[in-house]
C-alpha cells in the first residue's frame, strides 16, 4: 500500500483509480461496507483502489473555536485499518483554507477530475461535501456523466434500524458502553501511541506506568479501565490497568492523559509504539485526599482487573 501525503505529491501513476472519500474515524462497520463495495467494483473494472482522507478532519479545522473534538482514531490507526483492508493507496490531504473554500463543483472538477482523473467513486448515500455541504450524490452523477467517471453509492449501514456512524459510536463510548461500541465498530476499541517519559510518579507509588502520547487528541473515555496491551516485543499481549483523564490527585492536566500499568510485568517501554485495547471500565477518575489513599485504591483496582480477566478466560475455556 502507498501513502500519498498531499495533492502536490500526486503523479501520473495515480491517475484512473477507483476511489472513496471520508474521515474513516474508527473504521466501523459502515466504513467496512463502503470499502468492501470499492473492492468489488474496482476488481470488476480492473482498477486500483484509493481512499482519500483529510488531516485534520474537516470539522476539526472548521470549528477551531470549539473544545477539541473527540476522535475514535488517530491518523496512524486509520492507515493501519485501511492497509489491512488491502487498499492500494491512501491519499492524505491537508484540510486547509483552500479546501474549506472549495465549492462542491470545484472539488469535483479541480481535484477528482483534473488532479486524479478518477474512473470510479464509491460513496454512501448520505455523503456531502463542498461549502455548506452542498455537494451530494446527484451532483457527482451529473458531472460524472459529462467527464467520464462512474458513481456507485451504498445505502446507509444500520444496526437494528439505527444508522451506524462515528458520532453515534463516540456517544456510546462517552456513556461507557464499550461492548455496544465494539458491535458497531466490528472490532475492539483501542488507542495507540508512542510511550513517552512522564514525571515518574507511578514508579514512586510502586505502580510504574507507560505514558502514551495522545498528541492533544481527545478520546471518548474517562476513568480507570481493564486493558490489553499489544506491540510489546516477545509478547502477543499483556494485561494492564489504564487511567484516562487528568490526574486530579497529583497534578491536573489540561490535556487528557493515557497511562497504563502492566500487571505482573516490569518492562521498559520508552519509545515503543503500543496499542491499548480497552475492555472494561473499573471506575470513574476521582480526586483523593492523599497519595496514600490513591495507592490503596490502585491496589483495589488491580484486583478488579485481575478478576475481570480471570472471568473472561474462564468463559473462553
Amino acid at each position: 500500500m502507498e501513502l500519498i501525503r498531499g495533492i502536490h505529491n500526486l503523479k501520473s501513476k495515480h491517475y484512473g483509480y477507483a476511489i472513496t472519500i471520508g474521515n474513516f474515524d474508527g473504521f466501523h462497520l459502515g466504513h467496512q461496507a463502503l470499502i468492501s463495495t470499492l473492492q468489488i467494483e474496482s476488481a470488476y473494472r480492473n482498477l486500483p483502489k484509493m481512499v482519500m482522507i483529510f488531516e485534520p478532519q474537516p470539522q476539526e479545522f472548521l470549528h477551531k473555536n470549539l473544545s477539541r473534538l473527540v476522535r475514535l482514531s488517530g491518523l496512524r490507526e486509520k492507515i493501519k485499518y485501511l492497509s489491512l483492508a488491502k487498499i492500494d493507496a491512501i491519499l492524505c490531504v491537508t484540510f486547509n483554507k483552500y479546501f474549506a473554500s472549495l465549492t462542491a463543483q470545484d472539488f469535483i472538477i479541480n481535484i477528482l477530475v483534473n488532479k486524479l482523473k478518477i474512473r470510479l467513486i464509491c460513496i454512501g448515500d448520505d455523503f456531502h461535501f463542498g461549502i455548506k455541504r452542498k455537494g451530494d450524490l446527484s451532483l457527482l452523477k451529473e458531472i460524472g456523466k459529462n467527464t467520464g467517471f462512474e458513481v456507485i453509492n451504498i445505502k446507509t449501514f444500520s444496526n437494528k434500524g439505527n444508522r451506524i456512524s462515528s458520532t453515534a459510536i463516540r456517544n456510546i463510548l462517552l456513556n461507557d458502553k464499550i461492548k455496544e461500541a465494539e458491535i458497531l465498530l466490528g472490532h475492539s476499541y483501542s488507542i495507540s501511541g508512542r510511550v513517552i517519559r512522564g514525571n515518574g510518579l507511578g514508579r514512586i507509588l510502586g505502580y510504574p506506568t507507560a505514558n502514551i502520547s495522545l498528541k492533544g487528541r481527545k478520546i471518548p473515555l474517562h476513568g480507570v479501565y481493564a486493558v490489553e496491551v499489544y506491540g510489546i516485543k516477545n509478547y502477543v499481549s499483556l494485561i494492564g490497568i489504564a487511567n484516562i483523564g487528568n490526574r486530579p490527585t497529583t497534578i491536573t492536566s489540561f490535556y487528557q492523559l493515557l497511562e497504563v500499568h502492566l500487571i505482573d510485568k516490569c518492562i521498559n517501554l520508552y519509545g515503543c509504539y503500543i496499542e491499548v485495547v480497552v475492555h472494561h471500565k473499573i471506575r470513574n477518575e476521582i480526586r483523593f485526599d492523599s497519595i496514600e489513599y490513591l495507592k490503596k485504591q490502585i491496589s483495589i483496582d488491580i484486583k478488579s482487573v485481575r478478576n475481570y480477566f480471570n472471568i473472561l478466560r474462564n468463559k473462553d475455556v
